[in-house]
């Protein structure tokens, strides 16, 4: 059990959880700035990670009753998160692919489902229906993400026409895992 101190409150819902599933904010200079990876001096605070629970927060002001003085929250902040967010995804994917544990295409793909070597698939969101039906009766059980367009994907892994992407079980899929399910959270929560 991790302890106590690992915990922390969301301002708008009021639940107490792990801050790792929450998105950390920091004051700087009277105005609310996203601090994920937590290397800004100030206290943190706390939103659960979900675009609605955002939008309250900055809408009812809880920021600045937080902070216990007037902060600028500005509705901007909620595509700053998406940003950043979609960013940290797209990061650790291309971590994945210089780590060697990214498969693409869609026959390799196929192979590593069949072999059952696959942690989780990614797929761009505007894969074809065929395609997509293939993969997902292959996959299983396995979470498949669809994040994505195919360019976004190709510009991150400097590959053209990405559209299946595999990835070995290992660690580091477990942190592109937890990027992706982060940013899947956010967009529909």
């Amino acid at each position: 059990m991790k302890a106590e101190a690992e915990n922390r409150k969301c301002i708008v819902l009021g639940e107490v959880g792990e801050k790792d599933n929450l998105l950390r904010f920091t004051e700087v200079d009277g105005s609310v700035v996203p601090d994920f990876n937590k290397k800004l001096f100030g206290r943190g605070i706390y939103v659960s990670n979900s675009v609605s629970a955002l939008t309250k927060a900055i809408d009812k002001k809880l920021f600045s009753k937080a902070a216990k003085k007037k902060l600028n929250e500005d509705k901007v902040l909620i595509s700053v998160v998406e940003n950043l967010l979609k960013k940290k995804g797209l990061e650790t994917v291309n971590l994945a692919k210089k780590a060697g544990i990214l498969i693409t295409g869609f026959e390799k793909v196929k192979e590593v489902l069949i072999k059952n070597k696959a942690a989780f698939i990614l797929e761009a969101k505007d894969a074809g229906d065929d395609g997509h039906k293939r993969v997902a009766s292959l996959a299983k059980d396995l979470r498949v993400f669809s994040l994505y367009t195919t360019e976004e994907l190709d510009k991150a892994l400097d590959k053209v026409n990405t559209v299946h992407v595999a990835f070995k079980q290992s660690k580091m899929s477990e942190t592109v895992y937890k990027d992706l399910d982060r940013y899947e959270k956010f967009l529909n929560s």
